[in-house]
């Protein structure tokens, strides 16, 4: 047997054996489902300091790669994230389980009685690239919604994601649910990924998490549904009617606080009348942090020192300490940009006026609209969802923070009594 056949039958058997896990997982009882989350959470606090040394291992060989400093954040693990991960765990334990609701129920005139009840996708296809701590929050959400999982985490995290999932399998165990509804593809092999999407036989649904290269390769080679986002472009208007030390405050937060993800801003706007106060203090905090501004010609006359912003700026997600500026007329001018470089992520107005708060919701078409708040919220955790599996910018079937509803989907149910169709 050649090697390429030898992968493609492991990684065709650790489908199958997902596919048997899911349908015995979707049996469980919401308080076997909960038990078996408390156990990784106490397992992953347990088990800190040997997480942290195999998380040291890739870190090591990301920073001689030269990866980065935003990828190298996302690849850490501290004991402040593990506990964040164990933390996660411990909030979907008190979620309700979305599966066996009944979301609808109705009479027809023949007497039959037809509903609508969320069942489990099934099994996800989980590839991602840099951060190990997304291993758990996937598959806490998987086990809760009652769907296997098979994760196929980047080369770079390799020796962090044996780690947490052999956590995490070992726990299920303890916990009498099937292991095997937990899986890692060990393999790194790029091979591995174009394999694991023409499983369309046992893989339900696909969700990559990572930079635009990995997500084009995932839709174009897919046999298999794909949910994703391709950018975090993401905006924050100042308008004319902001409060301006809170404007301060939130841009600060939304481009500083943590760069590297995908709900950082990329691209602040403001209003041509706030601009001359604003941009001035503004420019003051963020090159204090470092952060780099590259500007319109406007923008350039308030802040000399600014970089001259191309076309191209304007469609980059930076992922780094490095904020696109424009001065706008108006807020019409703002959504219009948005809807033209935007990538339908997240999008932020500050502005003390209701109307153009409603107007800014109304007309902005993202997956999370934000006033007077940071887009850093855009997160499964922060929205109350326990974790998050990723944020779609798809319009079907989910879109948005991806939590355990996200992760069903529904058959009807009839009951009748004797009715036969004339």
């Amino acid at each position: 047997m050649t090697p390429d056949n030898q992968l493609e039958q492991s990684i065709v058997e650790i489908a199958r054996r997902a596919r048997s896990a899911a349908q015995k997982l979707a049996k469980a009882s919401s308080a076997q489902k909960d038990e078996g989350l408390r156990v990784i959470a106490a397992n992953l606090r347990g088990r800190t300091s040997p997480l942290l040394q195999s998380n040291r291992k890739d870190v090591e060989r990301a920073k001689q790669a030269g990866l980065t400093s935003a990828l190298i954040d996302r690849l850490t693990l501290t004991k402040k994230r593990i506990e964040a991960m164990a933390a996660g765990l411990d909030e979907i334990t008190r979620l309700p389980d979305p599966v066996g609701e009944v979301t609808r129920m109705w009479r027809r005139p023949n007497g039959l009685r037809i509903g609508k009840v969320r069942v489990p996708i099934g099994v996800i296809g989980f590839i991602y690239e840099s951060r190990p701590n997304v291993t758990v929050d996937a598959a806490g959400l998987c086990v809760k919604s009652g769907n296997a999982i098979i994760l196929r985490g980047g080369s770079e995290a390799i020796e962090s994601n044996s780690a947490v999932a052999e956590v995490v399998a070992l726990s299920l165990g303890q916990a009498g649910l099937p292991e095997d509804c937990v899986q890692l593809l060990r393999m790194t092999d790029r091979a591995a990924v174009n394999i694991m999407l023409k499983l369309d036989e046992y893989i339900d649904l696909i969700i990559p998490r990572g930079g635009k290269p990995l997500i084009k390769l995932v839709v174009e080679n897919s046999m298999i549904p794909v949910i994703m986002h391709y950018e975090g472009i993401c905006h924050t208007y100042v308008d004319e009617f902001a409060d301006l030390d809170m404007a301060e405050t939130i841009c600060m937060n939304a481009k500083v606080q943590r760069p590297g993800v995908c709900n950082a801003m990329e691209t602040l706007l403001v209003h041509s009348r706030v601009a001359e106060e604003f941009l001035p203090r503004m420019c003051k905090s963020y090159t204090d942090a470092s952060v780099e501004i590259r500007g319109c010609d406007k923008t350039r006359k308030i802040l000399p020192k600014a970089k001259a912003a191309t076309d191209e700026d304007w469609r980059t997600e930076y992922l780094d300490l490095i904020l696109s500026v424009k001065v706008v007329d108006s807020i019409d001018e703002a959504i219009e940009h948005i809807a033209r470089y935007g990538s339908a992520h997240s999008d932020a107005i500050v502005t003390e006026n209701y109307r153009r708060a409603q107007q800014f919701i109304e007309e902005v078409d993202s997956s999370a609209v934000f006033v007077n708040a940071s887009t850093r919220f855009n997160d499964g955790f922060e929205f109350g969802l326990g974790a998050e599996i990723g944020i779609s910018t798809n319009r079907l079937h989910c879109r948005g923070p991806m939590g355990l509803e996200e992760l069903t989907t529904y058959k009807y149910i009839v009951y009748g009594n004797g009715q036969i169709r004339q």
